[in-house]
Order: structure tokens, then C-alpha cells, then sequence
């Protein structure tokens, strides 16, 4: 995702760790609660002194190791089958016993925000879901956020593995959860998600120094910041420029000097602009960075005052404090989290009510983002907060945002050693991925790299092609009257190239996506998409339709164009009825206009009354193709193809 704040680049940097002890030491995700992958050798490792015997008990069955010079000891137990609980006992120098081991199904979950995306974000939307989520046999391990350009022997966690309730539900990747609910459904088999995500991450950060071979740009930065002493003073650095920025933006804000906050604060000279929207398109045009305060007076009827009430207030760019009658009631420091402010009875009352929203913004658009709801529910009635606000600023600045700042999780293999590569060899079952987003204008690039992480993953892992699921890229930006070119269309067809390699499965989302928001709610259909496409790949049930129509070949006949199609399932449909809708078709000038299309054979036939010689489609090209409805009868939609290169 896009740079949010240069507060928040204070990340850990990590050297080269090295376990310094005379005791057996078991990584942090060999612990308690874990879920080990079935039907294959059980790889587990640890550290002890060098040549230190290590016994290991589980099952019935004692295996033995040796901890090398390195005081590294690994040994594979036997194979089992799904089950537990089961205790396992590590004996060396100390003694170390596991419990609440489970035997299942391990998936490692990983990519960038969306698959980061906790439950608590959709809490809201999915609150029955949660409610009654409560099942001890899907768990979670989640990987702490870490960066580093140094290989680490472990990761970090703060939760370490919990099965999945009400509580600590609102920390399963959402993607995730879902993916699993659907697989235990059918399987009735443990399943174990290992959450190794990290939002704004590019794929060149998820791979080795060996990937980055191809891709010298990205080696030599990484090569650079193995210097921890450099990537330090350039924390510092951009950390203190940071504190600067929002020190003197605070120190110059006038409306906090003012208590513009304040119900007897008088505002009439203020000027006003339509909420939702963004104040560049009203009055402030020249003010992308800063504080700008808005205000509104509501009525509250005496039915509703000395209420308990619900403030809600969309997404806002980029933070806010909201004041209701001159108290604060509530603070959001990031774009993507809906604001949802509860407000005490004891401050509602009848009559003149004021809502103060002070907005700090680092750059570009600031303000209200639309189509989100902007009410004050009350009782079951809600006020409409929409329409004419007052606003002014209360300070402009400089972006905060510059040339030279690092980005040190976008750098090349700064996730593939700060979280990902201590995990590499522990057995699983396949990969869900989510992520692509920050590779949006660089698809030529991704055409051949996303391939190159899953060939290298699965190398690397030594456990042959295991399932290698992942999330097209979702919808997103407003909706285009005209068909044209597309970066996120070019980015989701990279994405499709990489399903010639063996084993791997894509879940389709251009139709689930929000417009106006890069993190979609609807989170249950990618996990169910890709449950689909596990069904058919990880647990070989043949018979499930596990994708989309894919497009497969085109033949020009006269003035139409036929498409045949893979995945067609039981049958192509148009969802919802009516005419097919987003195809493009080119004659010999190249230029693209809206065609006509229609299903016939689960063929598609394509055509313009004004072009007599087509030679090329497009369907749902776009960032947001709007109306686009291809399906199978099985509901799953047509991802998105071009036959023009």
C-alpha cells in the first residue's frame, strides 16, 4: 500500500542472530498449541550446545539428533495422521515438553495488506461470523512484523499459536480465517495458518539474494543495507525529520490555539464544502499538507437526547481528531480504518449539537472519502452528517514526504530475511498469497518475478510443488465511461501468466472490490475462492469447479470475434441476466470501443456494427470494470483478458 507516515518507519534491524547457550532452545513457532502438517516427515530443529544429544518423544517413538558446531540439530519424525491433541518432549541438558499439539493441514499465509487484513477491521460486517467462531481446531500462528537484511535463525510473535474464538479471532487474517473455515467444513482435519504478512510490501521483498540475481536494481540496495549501522542512521535520520514535520505543524495549528473545537467558538466567516469530498476540490486548493478543521451543527431531537450514540465518519485522510460538543471523542492515525466514534449519553443533547473534525494530512487529497456512511445513530434513528460542513485551515506545510526516504520494507529480501526465510523447511501443506498491489506499474517486471518466488519458495522449502494459491488483485478507483489502458489490468495479467506453473491456483476478485478503498470488507469470498482452488489442487476432489471462465483462444469469423474459454464449469452465464457487458473489440486502427457480446456453446461472440474487421477483445480492462459479468454457473467470475499483446 502507499507510504502511509514517516512516524511509523521505526522498524527492527537484525544482524545475523546467533543462539549462544549450553541449553536446548526450540524456535518460537515449535511451541504449545502448534499444528504439525500431516502425511509427510515432521521436520522440527532447535539449538543446543555443540555436540549435545537431543532425544525427541512423540508418538510412541523416540528420535535422536545431534546439535552441530554450528549448535544446530534438526531430526524428521514419522509421518502421522491428522489428530491430537499430543504432547511432544524434547530432552537434552534441560527438558522442554509441548502440549495441545494437533496433527492437520499447515497453511502459510502471506503477502501484503489484504492478507495482513485482521478480522477486527470487518468486525462490523462479519460480527455473527465472530460471535460463533469459537473452534480449537483452526489455528493461527501470526509472524511478528520485522525487517532485515541479515539473515535471523527465528522469528518473533507476540501471540504465538491460539485457536481461533471470539477473542483472538480479531487477529486471524481475515483471508485466512475464511480459507480455513471452508477447508475444516469439508475436511473436518486440523488446519494451522501461519500469518507471515506485511502491508506495502512489494514481491522483490519477499525473495532471496539469490532471486535478486535477475534483478540487479533491487540486489544492489540490498547488498547496501546490510550495513545495519547505515540502515540505522537513516531510521534515525527520517525518524527525526518525521518528529520535526509534526512538531512544527502542531506548534502552528491555529485552531487548537483557538479551541476551534468549541461549540461557543464562532465560525461564521468560515467558508463551507459538501461532505464527503476532498478540500483541494472546494476552496483549499493549494493545501495538500497540513491541519484543516471542519464543523457541523446538528439538531437532536428531545426523543433521542441523553442517548447513548454511534459517531460515524467514513474513512478520512489521513488522521483525525473528532471533538463532539467541544469533547474529544475519538482518534484515527491511518486512511484505510472507517472512523466509529461512541459517544456518552451524557454529551448528546437536545437541541444545537457540534461536530469538530480536525484533519492532519502529509500529502496529496485530504478530507472525507466517499461513498462510506456519515451518520450519528442514535436509538435506532441516525442523523445524516452528509452535505454542507464549515471548514478552514488551521496550518499548511510542506509534504512531509520525500525523495530520500527508504521505504526499508519495500527493499529487496528485507521480508525474506526479517520474517520469512526461519520458517523455510517447517512442513506445509501449500501457500495462500495476497499481494501485488505495490507492484501496480511494473507488471513486465512481475511477469517474470512472481514466478521466480514461487519456483524459489518451493525450492527452497524441499518439499516438492506444494499448492501455490493466490488473490488476483481486487477492483479499485472510480469506474471509466470509456475503455482504455489499464496498470492494475496489466498487474492482474501477470498475475494469471503465473498459473503455468504446476500447482498453482488463482482466486479471482474484480468483482468483490471497493472502489474507494484498496482494502475491500469481503473477505469471506476471496477465502472461499481460494478454498475452491485448494479443493482441486491440495485435496485432488476432481470434480469442484475451482475457478472462473479463462480465457483460451479466439477465432475471427467474418466481422465477430469467437472466444473459447477454460473453466467453464457446468456452463458461462451472464450474472444477474441481461447483456454481457465490458467487452472491448479493436479493428485494424487499433483504438478499442464497447462491443456487443453474447454466450452461445459457452463460446462468447463478439462484435461492433461499425467495425467489418476486428482483430482483437478486451474484457474488463480496467481498474474497475464496472458491470463486468462473465460467470460460470458455479458463480465464479471471468478474470480479465486482452488477445492484443
Amino acid at each position: 500500500m502507499k507510504f502511509k507516515s514517516l512516524i511509523f518507519i521505526v522498524v527492527l534491524f537484525g544482524s545475523a542472530s546467533k543462539v549462544v547457550h549450553a541449553q536446548i532452545k526450540l524456535p518460537c513457532f515449535i511451541s504449545d498449541g502448534i499444528v504439525l502438517q500431516r502425511e509427510m516427515d515432521i521436520p522440527v530443529w532447535g539449538w543446543a550446545a555443540p555436540g549435545e544429544k537431543v532425544l525427541v518423544e512423540f508418538m510412541g517413538k523416540t528420535y535422536t539428533a545431534v546439535a552441530g558446531g554450528n549448535m544446530k540439530w534438526n531430526v524428521d519424525l514419522n509421518p502421522e495422521k491428522a489428530g491430537g491433541p499430543y504432547e511432544m518432549k524434547f530432552t537434552a541438558s534441560n527438558s522442554i515438553t509441548l502440549k495441545d499439539i494437533l496433527v492437520g493441514d499447515v497453511w502459510l499465509c502471506s503477502g501484503q495488506s489484504n492478507m495482513e487484513f485482521e478480522m477486527s477491521k470487518a468486525s462490523e460486517k462479519y460480527a455473527k461470523e465472530i460471535e460463533s467462531s469459537s473452534n480449537n481446531q483452526i489455528r493461527q500462528f501470526l509472524v511478528k512484523r520485522r525487517i532485515s537484511f541479515n539473515p535471523y535463525d527465528d522469528v518473533e510473535t507476540e501471540t504465538g499459536w491460539q485457536a481461533v474464538n471470539p477473542q483472538t479471532i480479531m487477529k486471524f487474517t481475515a483471508v485466512g480465517y475464511f480459507f480455513a473455515k471452508n477447508l475444516y467444513a469439508k475436511h473436518k482435519v486440523p488446519i494451522g495458518l501461519i500469518n507471515c504478512s506485511y502491508g506495502g510490501t512489494p514481491a522483490e521483498a519477499w525473495v532471496s539474494e539469490g532471486v535478486l540475481q535477475n534483478y540487479p536494481h533491487y540486489l544492489s540496495k540490498t547488498l547496501e543495507y546490510k550495513d545495519t549501522a547505515l540502515v540505522n542512521r537513516i531510521t534515525a535520520r527520517d525518524k527525526q525529520f518525521a518528529e520535526n514535520w509534526y512538531r512544527k505543524l502542531y506548534e502552528g495549528d491555529a485552531g487548537m490555539h483557538e479551541s476551534w473545537y468549541l461549540p461557543e467558538y464562532n465560525s461564521s466567516s468560515w467558508a463551507s464544502m459538501s461532505v464527503p469530498g476532498f478540500w483541494q476540490d472546494a476552496g483549499l486548493k493549494n493545501i495538500d499538507a497540513g491541519i484543516v478543521w471542519f464543523r457541523k451543527e446538528i439538531e437532536v431531537p428531545a426523543s433521542l437526547a441523553g442517548k447513548n450514540a454511534v459517531l460515524r465518519l467514513g474513512n478520512i485522510i489521513l488522521k483525525d481528531i473528532t471533538y463532539f460538543n467541544g469533547i474529544e471523542t475519538g482518534k484515527t492515525t491511518n486512511k484505510y480504518i472507517p472512523r466509529k466514534y461512541s459517544l456518552d449519553g451524557s454529551i448528546v443533547k437536545e437541541g444545537k449539537n457540534l461536530i469538530a473534525v480536525r484533519i492532519v494530512n502529509e500529502s496529496g487529497k485530504g478530507g472525507f472519502i466517499k461513498d462510506k456512511p456519515y451518520v450519528l445513530e442514535i436509538d435506532g434513528d441516525s442523523i445524516d452528517l452528509a452535505g454542507d460542513w464549515q471548514y478552514k485551515s488551521g496550518v499548511a506545510s510542506e509534504p512531509l514526504l520525500r525523495e530520500d526516504v527508504t521505504r526499508f520494507q519495500s527493499q529487496g529480501s528485507s521480508m525474506y530475511f526479517g520474517m520469512l526465510s526461519p520458517l523455510i523447511g517447517y512442513g506445509i501443506k501449500g501457500v495462500i498469497w495476497y499481494q501485488g498491489e505495490s507492484n501496480t506499474g511494473r507488471a513486465k517486471e512481475y511477469q517474470s518475478l512472481f514466478p521466480a518466488l514461487i519456483t524459489s519458495w518451493r525450492e527452497e522449502w524441499k518439499q516438492g510443488d506444494f499448492p501455490f494459491l493466490f488473490v488476483q488483485l481486487a477492483n479499485i478507483n472510480e469506474a471509466k465511461a470509456m475503455p482504455g489502458e489499464s496498470r492494475l489490468a496489466e498487474l492482474q495479467e501477470a498475475q494469471a501468466m503465473a498459473l503455468s506453473l504446476p500447482n498453482t491456483g488463482m482466486a479471482v476478485a474484480n468483482d468483490i472490490g471497493e472502489w474507494n478503498d484498496v482494502h475491500p470488507l469481503n473477505k469471506s469470498d476471496v477465502g472461499l475462492r481460494l478454498s475452491l482452488a485448494a479443493q482441486k489442487l491440495a485435496y485432488g476432489n476432481k470434480k469442484v469447479v475451482h475457478s472462473g471462465p479463462r480465457f483460451e483462444s479466439m477465432k475471427i469469423k467474418g466481422d465477430k470475434i469467437i472466444l473459447s474459454f477454460s473453466n467453464t464449469g457446468s456452463g458461462l452465464m451472464v450474472k444477474g441476466g441481461g447483456e454481457l457487458k465490458h467487452f472491448a473489440i479493436a479493428g485494424e486502427s487499433g483504438g478499442f470501443m464497447w462491443a456487443n457480446a453474447v454466450i452461445k456453446d459457452d463460446k462468447v461472440i463478439v462484435w461492433s456494427d461499425t467495425i467489418s474487421n476486428p482483430v482483437a477483445v478486451r474484457y474488463a480492462w480496467a481498474d474497475n470494470p464496472g458491470g463486468a459479468n462473465l460467470y460460470n454457473k458455479e458463480g465464479l467470475p471471468a478474470s480479465c483478458f486482452r488477445t492484443d499483446k
